[in-house]
C-alpha cells in the first residue's frame, strides 16, 4: 500500500500536469485522481463527490490533495473533507508533483513535506547579474 493523490483543481490543470510530470520521470508510481473544477459546479456536490474519492483512494496510508490555489474553490474543496488520513497542499505546480512521484514509499507526512518543498524549490527568479549584463546579451 502507499500514499495515494487527489489533484482537485481549475479545470483540467491538475491532469495537464500529472501528465506533464509522468512524461518527465516515465510513470506514476502512486495512484491518482483528479477532480476539476470549474464555474458551473455546485461546491456541495464537489465536496460530496471529493469525499467519495477520497474514501475509494484510501487504502489506509491516506491521501495527499493537492490544489492548485490556496483560498479557491478547489482547495476549499479539499478542506471540507480534511480528516486525520488526508494532507492538504496548495500551490500545485509541476516540480511539487515530480518530487511527490519521486518519493512514492513515504508516509502521508513526510510527503507532504516533500510536496512543499519541491514545489518552493521549484520556483526560481532567473534574471541576469546586472543591467550592464543584460544590455550587452550576457
Amino acid at each position: 500500500m502507499s500514499v495515494a493523490i487527489l489533484l482537485i483543481t481549475h479545470g483540467d490543470v491538475g491532469k495537464a500536469i500529472h501528465e506533464a510530470a509522468v512524461s518527465v520521470i516515465g510513470s506514476s508510481p502512486l495512484r491518482t485522481q483528479f477532480l476539476s473544477i470549474n464555474l458551473t459546479c455546485k461546491p456541495e456536490d464537489m465536496i460530496r463527490t471529493a469525499k467519495s474519492m477520497v474514501s475509494e483512494l484510501d487504502t489506509g496510508d491516506g491521501v495527499l490533495i493537492l490544489t492548485d490555489m490556496f483560498g479557491s474553490t478547489p482547495s476549499n474543496i479539499a478542506c471540507a473533507v480534511q480528516d486525520n488520513n488526508v494532507a492538504i497542499i496548495a500551490g500545485l505546480n509541476l516540480p511539487m508533483l515530480i518530487r511527490v512521484l519521486n518519493y512514492p514509499n513515504l508516509p502521508l507526512s513526510r510527503l507532504a513535506d516533500k510536496a512543499v518543498s519541491g514545489g518552493q524549490e521549484g520556483v526560481i527568479y532567473f534574471h541576469p547579474t546586472s543591467d550592464a549584463d543584460a544590455a550587452q546579451g550576457n
